[in-house]
């Protein structure tokens, strides 16, 4: 798809989100329960749309937190709730109209003892620090962010006891539930005013902060990045950590510079995306324009996106593709945690680098592949059996020296400060580290990119089984094997990945847009991944309507 003239710029004035209208729509636009796109919709991640689009209103935020109240109570989950935001224009009114609901059901939540604005891996952090060593009484947690989608989108992420996204079993529940409370005009929703329910005595405060980063050094190594005055470049990118960055080089004396502490909520100092929409992704190289503009200036810098569940590393030689630098980061961690369980396994989800396979087998750890998704990982990060698990977007999180589970959710913060303990205990950046990689396992070429999609074509591939894929070469090569259920857990991928000996492409529906999503790698070059890309899109193309 073309890039825009708008890419890697600050946009005009003229194209930036309305935010008055954007806020009024939130209370003003009724979603029609008959409509799907303005209908609640659990993805790999919560619930996100925009209230522009009659998909993130008011409505949609008391069924379902009406709904979570009713599966707190069914699932005899009684202990606080946890409840933060991120920098979004709609997750202030989206959080109070939450905690009217709480609080008129007599849910005890937890929120920000500042008023200020929560990270996810802070919010999973909390929730684990609660519950650890206790049976009954266990706490949950709410979130409300789209992560890094565009400033005039709004979400809404649920996280039971585990600390971690919730799974399909309680999505599906939660989901269908509000919908039904929707359609119902929103009959049996409690809800008090909001003055009361700040004063309500089961809304409490809580320092999210103090607890997430009094315990970093449970997770990194910061006496080796103080030790070896690695300088390093922090931007926020106007999300939810922008006063986390400042309390962790305090408390750790590092030399840690903030580039820019701005706190819009029309983002209009971001450079926009390739589409020439404005998105706070780390991993892109148009968004993180900025920060790689600096980075002579800095030995490691890094950014997260709006939520801080995803990292953007910024080497020297520029932005890591996200790839790269989990398989760096699982190559060096798996040599530099003595405490982690012998068996502890390699988690990555099915779209993500064939690199890390090799690694994996290098270090002689087991491989745990995934669908897309970050709640596959959290059993395995729970209970210590997984030492890391990542995704290709960008999202990861890994266990404590001592094996114990930090967060259960992606960590962008974890994975930044990585960066700097690699780079201080090595004395070669993560970027050098792929490199020595690349010298022990080979080149690999990864792209992943978006085609136009029709929505039959959409339904087609997220039910798509190996039986319908009739070809039986791939750039030239022999086709080994079509998935439509991952390796490691037999769950589906929402798509296909087909595997060659060179390489692979897999291709799974777009949850948002009308669009379909190609991952593809080559082992051989540059010009055998393009023909796989040619050859993918020829291929879903010719599948049966």
């Amino acid at each position: 798809m073309p890039i825009s003239e708008h890419a890697g710029k600050t946009l005009p004035a003229e194209l930036l989100t309305d935010i008055p209208k954007l806020l009024a729509a939130y209370y003003k636009e009724v979603p029609d329960p008959a409509e799907a796109e303005q209908r609640i919709s659990f993805g790999t991640s919560g619930h996100r749309g925009s209230s522009l689009a009659r998909s993130f209103n008011e409505r949609h935020i008391l069924a379902v937190t009406q709904a979570i109240c009713q599966y707190r109570k069914a699932a005899g989950i009684d202990g606080p709730l946890f409840m933060g935001i991120d920098t979004h224009a709609l997750s202030v009114p989206a959080f109070e109209t939450a905690l009217e609901v709480l609080a008129a059901n007599g849910v005890c939540v937890m929120i920000d003892s500042d008023s200020g604005y929560t990270p996810t891996p802070a919010l999973s952090r909390a929730i684990l620090a609660h519950n650890t060593g206790r049976t009954t009484g266990l706490a949950d947690g709410i979130l409300i962010t789209p992560s890094h989608n565009p400033p005039s989108d709004g979400g809404y992420k649920y996280n039971p006891p585990s600390g971690g996204p919730a799974g399909p079993e309680i999505t599906g529940q939660v989901q269908d539930l509000a919908n039904e409370i929707l359609k119902n005009g929103l009959a049996g929703v409690k809800r008090m005013q909001l003055a009361a329910a700040l004063n309500a005595n089961t809304t409490r405060r809580y320092d999210f902060a103090a607890e997430y980063v009094g315990g970093l050094a449970g997770v990194i190594d910061m006496d080796a990045i103080r030790g070896a005055g690695i300088k390093m470049g922090a931007d926020p990118l106007g999300g939810a950590g922008v006063k986390y960055w400042e309390k962790i080089a305090e408390l750790y004396g590092i030399n840690l510079t903030v580039v820019n502490d701005a706190v819009d909520k029309s983002f209009a100092f971001m450079t926009a995306d390739w589409d020439g929409k404005i998105r706070m992704d780390p991993s892109s190289p148009y968004a993180m324009r900025r920060l790689i503009g600096m980075k002579d200036n800095f030995d490691i810098s890094f950014g997260c996106d709006t939520d801080y569940d995803r990292h953007g590393i910024v080497t020297r030689a520029g932005l890591l593709p996200p790839n790269h630098y989990l398989s760096a980061a699982i190559y060096y961690l798996f040599q530099n945690r003595p405490g982690w369980r012998a068996d502890a396994a390699v988690g990555k989800t099915a779209v993500s680098s064939s690199m890390i396979d090799r690694v994996a087998a290098g270090l002689e750890r087991r491989l745990c592949e995934v669908p897309v998704g970050f709640k596959w990982f959290v059993d395995g990060l729970l209970d210590g059996s997984l030492g890391f698990g990542g995704e290709e977007s960008a999202g990861a999180s890994f266990l404590g020296f001592y094996g114990g589970s930090w967060s259960t959710d992606k960590d962008g913060i974890i994975m930044a400060l990585l960066s700097a303990e690699i780079t201080a205990r090595l004395g070669k950046d993560p970027a050098q580290l792929y490199k020595q990689l690349t010298e022990k396992y080979g080149e690999f070429f990864y792209r992943r990119q978006d085609a136009p999609a029709t929505a039959a074509m959409k339904k087609l591939l997220k039910t798509l089984t190996p039986e319908q894929v009739k070809v039986k070469e791939l750039a030239g090569e022999k086709i080994e094997a079509v998935l439509a259920r991952a390796p490691a857990n037999d769950e589906p991928i929402g798509g296909i990945k087909v595997i060659t000996p060179g390489g692979w492409f897999a291709a799974r529906p777009s949850g948002t847009e009308e669009v379909y999503k190609i991952y593809a790698e080559s082992f051989r070059s540059e010009a055998h991944l393009a023909r796989i890309f040619q050859e993918a899109e020829a291929l879903i193309k010719s599948l049966p309507a």
